[in-house]
């Protein structure tokens, strides 16, 4: 009998840090080429995350050599995905980045339920696409509005519920990593975060992190 000794591959999610849009520059996609067979194919995620396989027993070498030039590599499966950010505006300190990136480092790869999509935007034109994520982070002047429970895909696809208006940074941490650690404990398996909201009551969650 024939034994397959075929190593076995884990899949990465990967992009350049959170910043305003999805930017890779030359040296760090030579890196990732690196890593890459001939034939292999790069996917482009709706997330601003690019998904490659490698072999299991290079995984953490990976990891090390993308992170020395600026790459940030994610878990994929039941985890907080990185913060997806505005694509077009380029108003660093005004329009919160340092706050977003802050927030990335809090909540991403976290292990929950089911896959859960965080989104943020500078601004109210909301090109970062908060309302129709799981949770969704809006700046307005000079606080930041939360929701939760947006979804984009479906014909029951929907905007998300403002649950709280013009925090301060730290209450924003507070109130989206709360959140969060409700879902991992109270969420069923592979309950995708909108369901978790209709059967958990936003109501309970209101109170939870109040």
């Amino acid at each position: 009998m024939s034994v397959d000794h075929k190593e076995k591959k884990v899949k990465l999610a990967v992009n350049g840090g959170i910043s305003f849009g999805a930017k890779l520059n030359a040296k760090q996609l030579t890196v990732i080429a690196e890593y890459m067979n001939d034939g292999d194919e790069l996917e482009l995620t709706t997330f601003q995350q690019l998904y490659i396989e490698v072999l299991e027993t290079k995984v953490e070498l990976v990891k090390e050599k993308f992170k020395e030039v600026g790459l940030s590599c994610y878990p994929v499966g039941n985890y907080v995905k990185s913060l997806r950010t505005c694509n077009f505006c380029k108003g660093e300190e005004e329009e919160g980045m340092p706050v977003a990136i802050e927030l990335n480092k809090r909540i991403a790869r976290k292990e929950v339920p089911f896959t859960l999509r965080p989104a943020y935007t500078g601004c109210p034109v909301g090109c970062g696409e908060p309302l129709v994520n799981d949770i969704g982070v809006m700046k307005v002047r000079d606080g930041y509005d939360l929701y939760i429970g947006g979804k984009a895909k479906g014909k029951d696809a929907k905007t998300g519920t403002l649950l709280m208006e013009q925090l301060t940074p730290e209450q924003l941490y507070d109130a989206v990593e709360k959140i969060i650690t409700i879902y991992a404990e109270q969420g069923k398996k592979r309950e995708p975060f909108f369901k978790f909201i209709n059967r958990y009551g936003l109501e309970n969650i209101k109170e939870s992190i109040a």
